[in-house]
């Protein structure tokens, strides 16, 4: 019964809440899951892995006084419904003609393809994996996000007409002069790279986070979890990995990070979660080396840290306490220490901004006609599911508008 409710304005992709719940009081679960729909088509994922403390129950009016509404479980009702019910809520507008390339079938790709293509225009989705949904598939533990809800929403894309071609490889399998001579518009969603090299002896010893998080949802024989587990990092990925570890086997789980508490970039609540989960901190920590016997991990050397003047993150700086080292025994390293930019925009010759694919308020790139959206374009603010649902949104819109006026 809100009025100009705060918690859509806080919402990324501006579901109307009020409205949603409200078709779930009266019954009407179809028309939720639409009104959810309407604004945010990865609905069902951003229902469980949207930081909704932080975003729309954050800002609920009811939070000061009581707890607030629990909108993330009733948005995941009323798309559980549509899904188990199979509800087709959409139905492509007249075609149009016209030809949109998506590169990369993560959150911001799938977006933005299903939205133009309710438009009516003809999408070809490229993926380089064998399954498409991005981290939403691979990157997001299984405990937030079962691979089927992800793949589920892949699902109703391609049903909106979306053509999905998966193993095609963007600069191996098809080049940029390919898609520019095809495709009136094309849409890059190509995400970060690999996980950032710390650039100590030993590292290739150390797991690379994303790929624990990714034998984990898809239940590989090769994953084996240590006894005594360290997990470098302080962010959701960190802790993610570090939940897997100790869901599934680990007697100790200990998380490395080199800044302090306060400066820890996982959001509060799923701080909270991990310690309640039985998981040690390390802070003012830094990695120096593995140390190893035979090829197997034995322990982490590190080094103490104090902090210093902040630096471009804005951040203080890490600076190592001389004299300070000491071992963490370990049997298993983990590192989650964040995405390397995408190496395509150097390939494609693209402005850039701090690393990352410089666009225009309309999403555009440097190159005309070509439009990106994601973590690859996130030079500032927090990356999220729910910022790339967005970005493929209004790039969507931006598309259309130049496919209509080019006529």
């Amino acid at each position: 019964m809100c009025y100009d409710a705060p918690c859509t304005h806080a919402c990324p992709t501006h579901i109307d809440i009020p409205g949603f719940i409200k078709k779930i009081s009266t019954a009407n679960l179809r028309g939720s899951a639409r009104t959810i729909l309407e604004s945010n088509l990865l609905g069902a994922t951003c229902a469980r892995v949207c930081p909704v403390q932080e975003l729309c129950e954050g800002a609920c009016v009811l939070g000061a006084e009581h707890k607030p509404i629990a909108i993330g479980r009733l948005q995941r009702h009323a798309m559980d419904f549509a899904y188990k019910k199979g509800l087709a809520l959409f139905q492509p507008a007249k075609a149009t003609g016209k030809k949109v390339a998506v590169i990369g079938a993560g959150p911001a790709g799938l977006s933005c393809a299903g939205e133009l293509a309710k438009r009516g225009h003809h999408v070809t989705l490229f993926e380089k994996r064998n399954l498409a949904g991005g981290l939403s598939t691979f990157g997001i533990i299984g405990l937030r996000e079962p691979i089927e809800v992800a793949l589920a929403e892949v699902a109703m894309i391609e049903k909106l007409g979306v053509k999905l071609e998966t193993g095609k490889e963007f600069c191996k399998d098809f080049a940029m002069t390919f898609l520019q001579a095809s495709f009136g518009a094309v849409f890059l969603s190509i995400g970060l790279g690999a996980t950032t090299a710390l650039g100590i002896p030993g590292e290739e010893l150390i797991l690379d986070g994303l790929e624990y998080i990714e034998q984990s949802k898809l239940g590989s024989s090769n994953l084996v979890i240590g006894r005594n587990v360290v997990v470098i990092g302080a962010g959701n990925t960190a802790i993610d990995c570090a939940t897997i570890a100790k869901r599934l086997g680990a007697s100790l789980v200990t998380m490395v990070y080199r800044r302090s508490e306060k400066e820890m970039t996982a959001y509060a609540h799923e701080y909270d979660f991990i310690k309640r989960e039985g998981v040690r901190f390390s802070f003012l920590t830094q990695p120096v080396r593995v140390h190893a016997e035979n090829g197997s991990v034995k322990a982490l050397d590190c080094s103490r840290m104090a902090l210093g003047a902040a630096d471009a993150s804005g951040r203080p700086s890490p600076q190592p306490v001389p004299g300070s080292e000491f071992q963490l025994p370990a049997d298993q390293i983990v590192k989650a220490t964040g995405q390397e930019k995408p190496s395509l925009a150097s390939l494609l010759k693209l402005k850039t901004e701090r690393g990352f694919i410089q666009v225009s308020a309309n999403f555009e790139t440097s190159l005309p006609g070509v439009y990106a959206g994601g973590d690859c374009i996130r030079a500032r603010g927090s990356a999220s599911t729910v910022m790339a649902v967005q970005d493929g949104k209004l790039a969507a819109r931006s598309i259309h508008e130049r496919l209509v006026a080019h006529g």
